[in-house]
């Protein structure tokens, strides 16, 4: 299987090579997979990156941040690794673009959703765990991340967006946020989803308490709200 001359861009910008049958997998999201007869999806290639990408940012934050304290560290690396923060570097790198959706998603704005983009960027880095190793998934990692940590305001907001999303409201004089919680699955394995209000601007959060949702959800309206 040869890869598409669009996905080769792709490949560019991340500065690796993948197997084509794996990265196309890499890019086929649920709702696609349905709709052409049950065919293998992203899932398990994303659970294998969440793992990768979770240990190489703790990894680096251990080795670079030797001043912090493991709750600092923590509340770091969580806002490295947030729905929010990989959707952003997603965004970032058009990978929108290259998703394979199913016509539904597709027509509800499937290629900006944040959990959607933040799924797929773990399945990319979980096949290049399988393609090329561990070495250089954690190198593609680091790479990722890299703008977040030049951001001076990443951390900040990261670490404590509901207070940052609050303080923007009354800066911009739109009124208090307005959270509501919605929650998916068994009870052993809940999914809770949150939705901010801030005036005009609406932001959903997913997280497996409501806490991290309504965080996901803040800093995603925060992010909207300062966009220039």
């Amino acid at each position: 299987m040869s890869v598409d001359p669009g996905v080769s861009s792709l490949l560019a910008t991340l500065g690796v090579q993948i197997d084509p049958a794996l990265l196309e997998l890499s890019l086929t999201h649920r709702s696609y997979a349905y709709e052409h007869g049950g065919i293998p999806n992203n899932e398990r290639l994303e659970f294998l990156g969440d793992s990768i990408l979770g240990q190489a940012v703790t990894v680096m934050l251990y080795r670079e941040y030797t001043q912090l304290d493991e709750g600092d560290l923590a509340k770091r690396r969580a806002s490295l690794v947030s729905s929010v923060a990989l959707a952003g570097i997603a965004r970032g790198i058009g990978l929108g673009a290259y998703v394979r959706l199913g016509r539904g998603e597709i027509l509800t704005n499937g290629r900006d959703k944040s959990s959607i983009l933040a799924d797929t960027v773990e399945a990319l880095i979980g096949a290049v765990y399988l393609d090329s190793g561990g070495e250089t998934a954690t190198a593609l990692v680091l790479r990722l991340i890299e703008p977040l940590l030049r951001d001076p305001g990443h951390f900040g907001v990261s670490m404590d967006p509901k207070t940052s999303l609050q303080e923007a409201a009354a800066r911009l004089g739109t009124g208090v946020p307005v959270y509501s919680i919605a929650e998916s699955g068994p009870d052993h394995s809940k999914i809770f989803i949150a939705t901010v209000t801030v005036g005009e601007v609406s932001a959903v959060g997913e997280g497996t308490s409501k806490k991290h949702a309504e965080m996901a959800a803040a800093l995603d309206a925060w992010t909207r709200l300062s966009a220039p």
